[in-house]
């Protein structure tokens, strides 16, 4: 799993550990505002669902960075 570092509609800072972060099957990440209030709960990318991302326990986030990529809609 990536963990991207922010959301793709508003680009609000979404750090590994962040219970704010949704993402889709295909890992497009979002903040839970703009899933709910802009995305009414569908990725704009594939048409699916959100869940809460899962936070990477600490140790493993050492072995296994989130990633520093922003990716944002245009």
């Amino acid at each position: 799993m990536e963990l991207r570092p922010s959301c793709e509609q508003c680009d609000r800072d979404l750090p590994p550990e962040s219970p704010d972060a949704r993402i889709c099957t295909y890992e497009c990440t979002f903040c839970v505002d703009c899933v709910r209030d802009v995305l009414a709960g569908v990725c704009p990318n594939c048409g699916g669902n959100f869940e809460r991302r899962p936070v990477r326990p600490p140790a493993q986030l050492a072995k296994h960075p989130a990633s520093t990529t922003r990716v944002l809609r245009t």
